[in-house]
C-alpha cells in the first residue's frame, strides 16, 4: 500500500511537504517553509514529524523557499542525513539560496534583538547558515528525463517552465504513478522553455495558486504595464521599488526592462538589483543554456546580454544597500522578498512608502496576511521593524507578471497530462474550490482538497 501524508502545502500556498510511504519505505517530495502571516510562519517551529518517521530521501521540484527552505532545519534540528535529489540548476540555485536564507534569518534575529521588537527573548533564527551548508552536502543532482531510484520506487524529472531548474516529478511506486506538479509554469514567457506536462498519472498533485483567476496577456501587456510605471516614475522623479522573488521573477523583469530600452519605449534609468541571492541567480540563469527558450538563445548568439539593462548595478553589501536610502530618483530598486516580508525590501519600503512621488510595484502572488497583500488591499499604514509606516506612495500590481499558471493554463496542463485522479494543493481554499469546479466541468474529475495532516491512499 502507498500513502501520501500532507505535512504542508495542502490548504496554504506555502510550506509544500508531501510524505510518500510504501512498503515500509518513505520519500519526502518538497521540503518548504511556511510563509505569510505570523500564525502560518509559526508552523515552521512545530515538528512536522512528531507522529511520522523521518523520510529516507527528499525530492525537490524547484528551488523556491516555500518548497525547499525547511531542508536546513530538517538537517540541523531533526538530524536528516539522506540524499536530496533535484535538477542540476536547482542544486546550483540552492547553493546560494539556502545559505542566504540562513544568513537572513540570523541577521533578522540579530536586528530584532537589537531593536527589541521580537516577542521572543531572545529572538532566534529558525536555522543558521551552517545548517544550510550542511544540507547542501546531501544534494545529489539528477538530469531531466532520467529515471532515478528512490526508496519508494523510481522518479523522473520533467521541465516545468516555472523557474530555472523547476520540474514536475513522476514517481512510480508500488504499481502506481504519482505526478507532483511542483509549481506549474507558463507558456510563451521569456527566458525558459515551456512546461512539458508528463502524461498518464494515476494520481496528480497539482498546484492551484491561481485557481479562479486569469492573468492578462503575457507579452505585450506585460511590457506596456512596465513602460507605464516607468513613465510615471520619470514624471515624479521618484523611486520605483519592485519587491521581486530572487529566482525567476527578477530575471523576467530584467529581461523586459532591457527589451523596452532597446526599442526606445522607456528611458535608461539606474536599475539597482539589491539582493545578493538575485545577483547570483541572474548569473546562473545566464549559464544554464539548456533551459533557455529559442528567443533567449537567439539573443545570446547575437552577442546580446538578455538580462542586462544598460544601467544595471549590483548592490552586494548591506552598506551599498543602505546608500540607496539617500539617493534621489528617477531610479529603480529591485529587491527581495517578493511578498515584502523579509530580506532587504522592507528597509526600502520603510524609506520610500511615506512619499507620494514613489511607486511600489508588485509583480507576483501575495499570500494572505503578508505585507505585500496588505499594501495591495489598500492599507494606509503598515508595520515594519516594529514601527508603523504611513503609506503615501502609489502601490500597484503588474498582474501580467507571474511565473504561476493561471486557471486556463492549469486546465491546459491537465488536459495534456490526462490524470485519472487529481489532488489540489498549494492554494488558498477559495482558489482550490474554484479550480475543482472547473476540473469537474471540463473533465468530469472530482478533485480532492486535503488539509494539512491528512493522509490518502493511492
Amino acid at each position: 500500500m502507498t500513502t501520501i501524508t500532507f505535512l504542508g502545502g495542502a490548504d496554504t500556498v506555502t510550506g509544500s511537504r508531501f510524505l510518500v510511504r510504501s512498503d515500509g519505505r518513505s520519500t519526502l517530495v518538497d521540503c518548504g517553509l511556511f510563509q505569510g502571516p505570523r500564525s502560518i510562519r509559526q508552523l515552521n517551529w512545530k515538528d512536522p514529524f512528531h507522529d511520522v518517521e523521518l523520510p529516507e530521501t527528499v525530492l525537490l521540484t524547484h528551488a523556491h523557499i516555500d518548497h525547499t527552505g525547511y531542508l536546513p532545519r530538517l538537517v540541523g534540528t531533526h538530524g536528516f542525513a539522506g540524499e536530496v535529489r533535484a535538477t542540476r540548476a536547482t542544486t546550483d540555485l540552492l547553493s546560494v539560496m539556502l545559505p542566504d536564507s540562513g544568513r537572513i534569518q540570523e541577521e533578522d534575529a540579530e536586528y530584532a534583538n537589537k531593536k527589541g521588537y521580537s516577542r521572543h527573548k531572545p529572538a532566534l533564527p529558525l536555522y543558521t547558515e551552517a545548517n544550510a551548508l550542511e544540507a547542501m552536502q546531501l544534494m545529489r543532482p539528477v538530469e531531466y528525463h532520467d529515471w532515478v531510484d528512490v526508496p519508494v520506487g523510481r522518479a523522473r524529472f520533467s521541465f516545468a517552465g516555472h523557474i530555472l531548474g523547476s520540474a514536475h516529478i513522476n514517481l512510480e511506486t508500488n504499481g502506481s504513478t504519482i505526478t507532483f506538479s511542483g509549481d506549474v509554469g507558463r507558456w510563451d514567457i521569456p527566458v525558459l522553455k515551456d512546461p512539458q506536462p508528463p502524461q498518464g498519472a494515476d494520481l496528480l498533485l497539482i498546484e492551484s495558486t491561481y485557481g479562479g483567476r486569469s492573468h492578462q496577456d503575457p507579452s505585450d501587456d506585460a511590457n506596456e504595464m512596465m513602460a507605464q510605471v516607468f513613465d510615471r516614475i520619470v514624471g515624479t522623479d521618484g523611486v520605483l521599488v519592485i519587491p521581486a522573488f530572487s529566482i525567476g521573477r527578477t530575471q523576467e523583469i530584467l529581461y523586459r526592462i532591457r527589451e523596452l530600452e532597446e526599442i526606445g519605449r522607456i528611458p535608461s534609468l539606474p536599475i539597482f538589483l539589491d539582493s545578493p541571492m538575485a545577483i547570483d541567480a541572474t548569473e546562473m540563469y545566464a549559464r544554464h543554456h539548456q533551459e533557455h527558450d529559442m528567443e533567449m538563445k537567439a539573443l545570446e548568439q547575437s552577442g546580446s546580454s538578455p538580462l542586462r539593462p544598460r544601467q544595471l548595478q549590483f548592490t552586494h553589501t548591506i552598506e551599498q544597500s543602505k546608500r540607496l536610502n539617500s539617493m534621489r530618483g528617477p531610479m529603480v530598486i529591485i529587491s527581495a522578498s517578493g511578498m515584502a516580508t523579509a530580506g532587504r525590501v522592507p528597509h526600502h519600503l520603510k524609506r520610500r512608502l511615506p512619499y507620494p512621488e514613489n511607486i511600489v510595484a508588485f509583480v507576483g502572488y501575495q499570500a494572505e496576511g503578508t505585507r505585500g497583500r496588505d499594501l495591495l488591499d489598500g492599507a494606509e499604514r503598515v508595520r515594519i521593524h516594529g514601527k508603523d509606516i504611513n503609506v503615501r506612495a502609489e502601490v500597484t500590481r503588474l498582474e501580467a507578471y507571474s511565473a504561476h499558471a493561471d486557471e486556463d493554463e492549469l486546465v491546459r496542463w491537465v488536459s495534456e497530462a490526462q490524470p485519472k485522479q487529481v489532488v489540489l494543493v498549494h492554494g488558498e481554499d477559495h482558489a482550490r474550490k474554484a479550480l475543482a469546479d472547473r476540473f469537474r466541468q471540463e473533465f468530469g474529475l472530482e478533485a480532492h482538497l486535503p488539509k494539512r495532516g491528512d493522509t490518502i491512499e493511492v
